[in-house]
């Protein structure tokens, strides 16, 4: 069996941008991919609201995904593959971000989940590093208008570019999540139950032939 630990945010969690709350298992990405793979699989769900690629939140600091990156990786060894992906709540006017310096955050993880199962497993798993969606229009009069300016979505819209630099520099099979999903219009940043369902169906392909 292989197992395959899925690193991400809210959009890995499965929230649901039309009541706020979570989208079932068959519905999140996380469950359609489980059942697409079937029984030769483990598909293990690490999603958290808000999580950043090692940005501190100034209220929530948990949410930084460097920290919680090792104990979260010796916890679910041995680990076969990593489907990373992280980069939407660094586009948060908050942390001031660039592009560039998201998916330099993305490589730092990427650095780590190498590293760090190379020395704890033996071996380092495949890595597939995800640009996450870009932000829609409607974000400016969205639930999260207070956190996401009208930058955000050109910020978001240059993500793909860099973080293909970045899995290509690093070794990392890349995927653009952008090529297949769109956020909802209910917030512009949170997936549709039709949007998780078109990802795994394009990730049980790239799990397979990796």
């Amino acid at each position: 069996m292989k197992t395959i630990l899925c690193y991400g945010d809210s959009n890995t969690y499965g929230y649901n941008p039309t009541d706020g709350l979570r989208y079932p298992d068959n519905v999140r990405w996380t469950g359609r991919l489980q059942m697409l793979l079937g029984s030769d699989y483990k598909v293990i769900e690490e999603g958290c609201n808000g999580r950043t690629t090692v940005f501190d939140d100034p209220i929530d600091p948990w949410k930084n995904g460097m920290p919680y990156l090792k104990p979260c990786l010796n916890t679910h060894k041995p680990i076969d593959i990593v489907i990373l992906m992280l980069g939407s709540n660094d586009l948060k006017d908050v942390y001031h971000a660039s592009a560039e310096q998201i998916a330099d955050g993305a490589g730092q993880l990427v650095d780590i989940i190498k590293d760090f199962t190379l020395e704890k497993q033996g071996f380092q798993p495949k890595i597939i590093l995800v640009s996450p969606t870009e932000i829609g229009d409607g974000i400016i009069t969205s639930p999260f208008s207070a956190k996401y300016k009208s930058d955000a979505i050109d910020r978001s819209k240059e993500l793909a570019k860099y973080f293909k630099g970045i899995a290509e520099s690093k070794g990392c099979c890349f995927i653009n999540a952008a090529d297949f999903v769109d956020p909802s219009p209910d917030d512009s940043l949170h997936w549709t139950a039709y949007g998780h369902r078109d990802f795994a169906m394009k990730l049980k392909d790239v799990v397979i032939n990796i």
